[in-house]
């Protein structure tokens, strides 16, 4: 349990960016550090984190968490990762606030916005290529592709409610899969 945690409260320190700017540091630390999960497994806990309510990262450590110690285990992890982030956000709300308009702080925080903005580009390419290798059939694979462009040029250059989105992209697959899939076969 003391390896989850301090694993966990170490990846809570380098978290700024939201649940996809924390997947390439799951990656080196959990998978090819430690081999708790796998890639696969990742990505399955991601996907499942998105439609969880709550914080994606914070779902995606409960989910490894419990997959390595059970519930218990959990529990350490969120409480691990959300440590850094509540005393960072507490130290800033008591010495910061007078600082905010400073521009030095100003310059820090944008860095870390464009840092997390890296990460998050580097998930998205590491998600997209493992999907694509993933051996579903070329059409599911360019489906996918397409619904994921289709929802970002909705959601950039149309102004999309991001609840059609997700509503629409949902219809639009469970249809077409339902149409192509061959009685009897199993759904990816």
């Amino acid at each position: 349990m003391f390896e989850i945690f301090t694993a966990f409260i170490q990846i809570g320190m380098v978290a700024f960016g939201g649940g996809y700017a924390i997947f390439p540091i799951l990656e080196r630390e959990l998978i090819e550090k430690r081999g708790w999960i796998t890639r696969s497994e990742a990505l399955e806990y991601m996907t499942i984190a998105q439609v969880t309510p709550g914080i994606i990262a914070v779902n995606l450590c409960t989910f490894i968490g419990t997959k390595r110690r059970g519930p218990a285990g959990g529990i350490i992890a969120t409480i691990g990762f959300i440590i850094p982030g509540i005393t960072f956000i507490t130290l800033v709300t008591v010495f910061l606030t007078n600082f905010s308009e400073m521009a030095v702080v100003r310059h820090a925080f944008s860095g870390i916005k464009i840092a997390a903005a890296a990460l998050v580009t580097n998930s998205l390419f590491k998600m997209t290529s493992a999907l694509l290798a993933k051996k579903n059939g070329a059409f599911k694979n360019c489906f996918y592709l397409f619904v994921c462009v289709a929802s970002f040029i909705l959601q950039t250059f149309f102004k999309t409610n991001p609840v059609f989105i997700v509503l629409g992209a949902g219809l639009c697959t469970l249809l077409v899969f339902k149409l192509t899939d061959k009685p009897g076969e199993k759904a990816t």
